[in-house]
């Protein structure tokens, strides 16, 4: 299929496919009028790629677990131990940023004076 039919079928921009592709995270054939065409399996790539973002993973760490990624859903995921690894180290970092956004917070809320004192 062509850019524009995946990008219909998925409901994906044709600028975010063609940077999935550069990303590495899609793969397209050439033809000779330099037309990308798509297999039909790049429908559900897309949605786990789509997912995967969601969940506030990079394009970098995506490159790197979409090969274990698989499924007939692409809504699920089969959790290889690659990705199950990933996982966790992207939601130890997450916890990591929560945690220093909340002392940050903390900092900066503690300049206010509380709802009692500014009536």
């Amino acid at each position: 299929m062509l850019i524009g039919e995946l990008a219909a079928r998925t409901g994906v921009s044709q600028r975010s496919l063609r940077y999935y592709e550069q990303q590495g995270l899609l793969c397209a054939e050439r033809d000779a009028n330099g037309y990308r065409r798509y297999n039909p399996g790049s429908v559900q790539t897309v949605a786990r790629i789509r997912r995967l973002l969601a969940a506030g993973l990079s394009t970098e760490v995506i490159r790197g677990v979409l090969p274990c990624v698989g499924g007939a859903d692409p809504l699920e995921l089969d959790l290889c131990p690659e990705l199950v690894h990933t996982l966790r180290r992207e939601l130890a970092e997450m916890d990591a940023r929560i945690d220093q956004l909340q002392r940050t917070r903390g900092t900066l809320a503690a300049y206010l004076p509380t709802r009692a004192a500014s009536h």
